[in-house]
């Protein structure tokens, strides 16, 4: 018998070697080729333009930056190709594959919110002018009860209320920036009216339009800024105005506020405006003075105070005295053809 113990077959005592692979350097080569292969369709892709998708983009971007198609229209398209036309500039349409219909109905909508949205705004601008009349008015009633009525010039333009010191007595003294003591007189009786606003203030020196070097300062300009420094540090520092509600402009002989060809205006012209800056948005402000011209001109078209029922009650003497005429002709031709 065989000393062997089970038929099976003996382990060998080495085990073979794991064959080396030489050609892996294929797996890497393979990939680069792909991505290559990845790249050059990206890049036909891109150079394949779809005109119909470019000018929906390009509506898109014109609706909105503000129906404006001027950036992507140029003398010269970088997308022009030898036997193709350029890209024409259109204007978008937001109707485009409807019916008329339809086309109607949304063109009614966008011109009633548009006509709702000019309606807000004016009315907007037409309460902040009757807030800014207010104010003028609260300033006139203090400035007559000091006798200073024709010392102040209200008007109100895009900024919001300008209130300009145009003292008969002259505000300022020829090439000085100090007030006069008229002048001192005029801004302590605005002052409290203006402490009490919740408005930011801007404080406009001016001088007039005498071709003439001042005496103290360079120019003009350095002139009017100290003209607008005094009146501003005067509010601040007598009457404690916040100085974070105020600042300060110089516009030199620039902004006449009458003809400076007509007798007297250069005393006029020399001046400080404090203007009650308004805090609606600059679409409403615009409207302030449409709002002024609109009030003006209506109240120039309207009859005097008395005027209709004058009118009415000379219509009604005409009526009266018509027919008692005719009862007085009638009369008269009866008691002929008694006769």
């Amino acid at each position: 018998m065989s000393g062997h113990g089970g038929g099976g077959r003996r382990p060998k005592k080495h085990d073979e070697e794991e064959h080396e692979n030489h050609e892996r350097w294929l797996v890497t080569y393979a990939d680069m080729v792909t991505l290559l292969m990845v790249l050059f369709i990206v890049m036909f892709a891109m150079s394949s333009v779809d005109q119909k998708k470019f000018n929906e983009l390009k509506s898109g971007l014109a609706a909105g930056f503000g129906d404006s198609t001027s950036v992507l229209v140029g003398s010269e398209s970088i997308l022009d190709q030898p036997g193709s036309a350029g890209i024409e500039s259109f204007t978008p349409s937001t109707t485009t594959g409807m019916s008329p219909r339809e086309s109607q109905l949304v063109d009614e909508a966008v011109n009633t919110a548009a006509a709702q949205a000019a309606q807000r705004q004016y009315a907007e601008a037409a309460a902040e002018a009757g807030r800014l009349e207010e104010v003028a008015e609260r300033v006139g009633k203090a400035l007559r009860e000091h006798g200073l009525g024709d010392d102040v010039q209200a008007t109100i333009d895009e900024r919001g209320l300008v209130l300009s010191l145009v003292s008969k007595h002259v505000v300022f003294e020829p090439n000085l920036a100090s007030l006069s003591p008229r002048g001192r007189e005029v801004v302590d009786t605005l002052a409290p009216v203006l402490r009490d606003l919740p408005d930011p203030l801007q404080v406009d020196g001016h001088t007039n339009q005498v071709k003439v070097k001042p005496k103290y300062y360079p120019t003009d300009w350095e002139l009017s800024a100290a003209r607008a420094v005094t009146v501003l540090r005067h509010l601040t520092e007598q009457w404690d105005l916040p100085p974070a509600r105020l600042r300060a402009s110089a516009y030199g002989a620039e902004k006449p506020l009458v003809d400076p060809r007509e007798p007297g205006s250069q005393a006029v012209n020399k001046r400080v405006d404090i203007v009650v800056l308004s805090d609606v948005p600059p679409e409403v402000r615009a409207l302030l003075d449409d709002v002024v011209r609109d009030r003006v001109t209506r109240a120039a078209t309207r009859p005097a105070p008395g005027t209709e029922e004058a009118a009415e009650r000379a219509a009604q003497t005409t009526d009266t005295e018509t027919t008692e005429t005719t009862e007085t002709a009638d009369a008269a031709e009866h008691a002929e053809g008694a006769h």
